[in-house]
């Protein structure tokens, strides 16, 4: 069945999907694999669970840093037969998050106690348990129906469970229980902020009243609906509308390829309201002002990011799209398309995909 089909199935169902076992082989996420296999090295999964483990002691926005080296890892998976160049350009990008050149970690909270190369160490060797992988999506639980910091709470929970799903050796009580540290830190979040302009500046969107009835925004209520927009959004992109806040349409994307994971990994109970403040993240984002008159317009590449050509120019971008962002796209757009089964529609969304880069 290909993911498509399983969606359409999974999210007309709201139990019975998820089949925890018990795993009692002696593994835990530091140890390092034997031997490469993939097209990017699974040492960058190994790392990037232990960082998502640890990450509850710097800040929530520490999650970045884990979670970019996780998603990186799996777009070797998602993508075999890219040219080398575009796997030795996302690792040099992880590489870099691992000397702590990210700014979501250690430069972003001024009191951390820890370097940002402490968060990759490994962990004390313990027993796997994949019946444990249900208490980051219980945490997630307590969160999801409202937008959380530009939808990370989903998009951190999502990329661990897509891990821990296909690898259960590395689901351990300390991988677990730091990962639902970590999820429990948006509990009290706000949706994000947007700019609003001069006037006006930075308002969370808790502060924001969206309009009454009908805003431009497609209503959705399930995968497929939240799909369709999402691809459509990337379609239409225009650098002559500036918008600046909530993520961004990177992370308005990340939110809904996160919510296609749940679904498909076992969690469908989790998707209708996860899909609701989806559709609440895209309405704030499509309702910021357009400042392309005082920033001028909205940035993008050359090149698409998939290609040799995007890395080996000499312009890749990391004024806007940082270390961490690029990686969880490029895995965030092929999760989201591998949920839907219009190729002429994929193949406009990949066309306009470097305009998010």
């Amino acid at each position: 069945m290909n993911r498509n089909a399983f969606l359409k199935l999974s999210t007309g169902t709201v139990g019975g999907l998820c089949l925890p076992g018990l795993w009692e082989t002696a593994a835990h996420a530091a140890e390092a694999p034997v031997a490469r296999s993939t097209a990017i090295d699974e040492v960058y999964l190994v790392k990037g669970l232990n960082a998502m483990a640890r990450a509850h002691r710097m800040s929530s926005m520490a999650g970045h840093l884990g979670a970019s080296l996780v998603a990186g890892y799996f777009i070797g998976r998602q993508r075999p037969d890219l040219d080398p160049e575009v796997y030795q350009g996302i690792e040099g990008d992880l590489d870099q998050v691992i000397a702590g050149e990210s700014v979501f970690g250690s430069k972003m909270t001024k009191t951390a106690k820890m370097a940002d190369a402490e968060l990759f160490a490994p962990f004390p060797k313990e027993k796997s348990n994949e019946s444990l992988i249900d208490g980051i999506a219980e945490a997630l639980a307590k969160n999801i129906k409202t937008p959380r910091e530009s939808g990370h709470n989903v998009i951190f929970a999502a990329i661990a469970i897509h891990a821990l799903k296909e690898r259960p050796e590395f689901a351990t009580p300390s991988i677990i229980d730091g990962i639902r540290k970590l999820i429990g830190l948006f509990d009290n979040a706000h949706p994000g902020s947007g700019y609003y302009g001069k006037a006006k500046g930075r308002i969370k969107g808790n502060k924001i009243t969206l309009p009454d009835g009908d805003d431009g925004t497609p209503p959705y209520k399930d995968v497929k609906g939240m799909v369709d927009a999402m691809l459509d959004e990337l379609i239409n992109q225009d650098p002559k509308v500036h918008r600046v806040g909530y993520g961004g349409l990177i992370h308005v994307n990340n939110h809904a390829a996160a919510i296609t994971d749940l679904a498909q990994y076992g969690y469908p109970e989790l998707v209708p309201a996860a899909v609701a403040a989806h559709h609440q993240h895209l309405r704030l984002w499509r309702n910021l002002p357009n400042v392309a008159d005082e920033m001028g317009p909205e940035p993008f590449s050359e090149f698409n990011p998939y290609t040799a050509a995007y890395w080996t120019s000499g312009k890749v971008p990391y004024d806007r799209a940082l270390l961490t962002h690029r990686v969880k796209t490029l895995y965030g757009f092929d999760e989201l398309v591998e949920a839907h089964d219009d190729a002429a529609k994929e193949k406009q969304a990949y066309d306009k995909l470097r305009y998010l880069m």
